[in-house]
């Protein structure tokens, strides 16, 4: 081997060391980087942390206010929009106790010809009931109670160890029977519903509870005596509406897009179902008589007459309410978890799997929606049913075109919300390629 050729040999030779050496260098540094990833994974940075934490505390302070605000609507529309004058009671000189019976005395049946053969039976009770609250606690009392035949059909008579209602007249000590006391196992029942509410959905079914009951006591509280106190009843079912969706998705979801989205779009939808209302009204000429007990408020000693259409209005509005809420937060939550597993995220994807998830829920909550109707006024249409010369004179009613008309107004109200949810979505979930996380309220 000449000079020249071990030169060459040598140049190879360190210029192959040089390549191995930059290749350990290489590795090196590549398993520097990923105990650096590994690193910041268990542990991560400080500003991040010090983020998260700020957000779970803004979190709790807005889901607080949010509370304190809705208990702070109650009270104060309460005082408000209370009548300023008490409504005359015919049970204003009734005094009303809770019983227990603990004997009967003696019971009685006659039987009276109404008409030539036609009779009805009349039962008499006298029973010894021992009082249980308030300042009569202890005391035995004498009760009578009259059972007819003519007026109720299938009546239970009251037997000993019932829980009973009884009423006295002021400066008179005589006591009649007024109900059995059936609301204590409503009560036992809504608390295991509400425990397993709870149970399944932690601080958010313990939220839901929350909310449901700011809902029913708005409407208990401010809209029932708006109403005796002549304010505008189509103003105020549209407030009601809006207050119980804002608390309830604010409550319940907490303030991130999701739920403002599904705010937004339910809004929408009741507001569309509110406007379909009173364009049916006007060209159906409808009076608001659907009901027996609708004629009795026009004999209330009000100022300002009822509005029986009004009311009308605002019991198919706030009954639509909570189904349009339900159809609203199913598309909202739906597109956010579809936005974060980080698929195609386009608007106009984010628009077609809206409106696919809109299709199926639509299926299901217009059979709710219809049904529950369909059940609430089952005794109105068995009614009319047998007593109606035809099916067009049926169909024609009144109360019944009134109860098509809460299904099909409820219904328009969901189908609008579904495209309006679906584009706010997609809109606002693809605004900025690169979200953060969304505020949540403690779990």
């Amino acid at each position: 081997m000449n000079r020249a050729e071990r030169r060459e040999r040598a140049l190879k030779d360190k210029h192959l060391e040089q390549l191995e050496k930059r290749r350990q260098r290489s590795i090196e540094r590549s398993a520097a980087i990923e105990d650096e990833v590994e690193i910041a994974t268990e542990a991560p940075p400080a500003e991040e942390s010090t983020k998260r934490n700020s957000r779970n505390l803004f979190s709790k302070v807005f889901y607080v206010a949010v509370v304190l605000l809705s208990a702070a609507f109650l009270f104060f529309g309460n005082m408000v929009f209370s009548p300023t004058d008490e409504l005359p009671s015919e049970a204003a000189d009734m005094f009303l106790y809770h019983a227990t019976i603990r004997e009967v005395l003696d019971r009685t049946e006659e039987s009276f010809e109404l008409s030539p053969g036609f009779y009805f039976e009349e039962t008499a009770l006298n029973f010894k009931a021992e009082i249980t609250r308030g300042e009569k606690r202890g005391e035995m009392v004498t009760v009578q109670h009259t059972i007819s035949d003519m007026v109720e059909v299938g009546e239970r008579e009251p037997e000993v160890g019932d829980r009973v209602l009884i009423a006295s007249a002021e400066h008179f000590d005589s006591y009649i029977f007024l109900e059995l006391q059936r609301i204590n196992y409503i009560i036992i029942l809504a608390a295991i519903f509400f425990l397993l509410v709870v149970a399944l959905g932690r601080m958010k079914g313990f939220n839901s509870i929350i909310a449901l009951a700011f809902t029913c006591l708005a409407v208990f509280m401010v809209f029932i005596p708006s109403i005796l106190a002549g304010f505008n009843v189509y103003l105020m079912a549209i407030v009601i509406c809006t207050y119980a969706i804002a608390s309830t998705f604010l409550i319940v979801i907490g303030p991130n897009k999701k739920s403002i989205a599904a705010m937004i779009g339910c809004l929408g939808g009741v507001l569309l179902a509110g406007l379909m209302m009173f364009f049916m009204d006007g060209i159906m000429h409808l009076t608001g008589l659907v009901e027996q007990e609708s004629r009795s408020l026009l004999y209330l000693p009000l100022e300002t007459p009822l509005d029986l259409r009004a009311i009308l209005f605002a019991g198919v509005i706030i009954g639509a309410t909570g189904a349009i809420m339900d159809v609203a937060m199913s598309i909202s939550s739906a597109l956010w978890e579809v936005r974060l597993a980080g698929k195609d995220t386009s608007f106009r994807s984010l628009m077609k799997s809206g409106i696919e998830i809109g299709k199926d829920v639509l299926g299901t909550m217009l059979n709710t929606l219809i049904l529950a109707y369909i059940g609430s006024s089952m005794t109105i249409i068995l009614l009319f049913y047998a007593h109606a010369t035809s099916m067009t004179e049926l169909m024609n009613q009144e109360m019944i075109i009134v109860e098509f008309l809460r299904a099909l107004v409820g219904s328009f109200g969901m189908l609008f919300a579904i495209p309006l949810t679906a584009a706010i979505c997609a809109w606002w979930f693809t605004k900025q390629r690169r979200n953060p996380q969304p505020l949540q309220t403690a779990d």
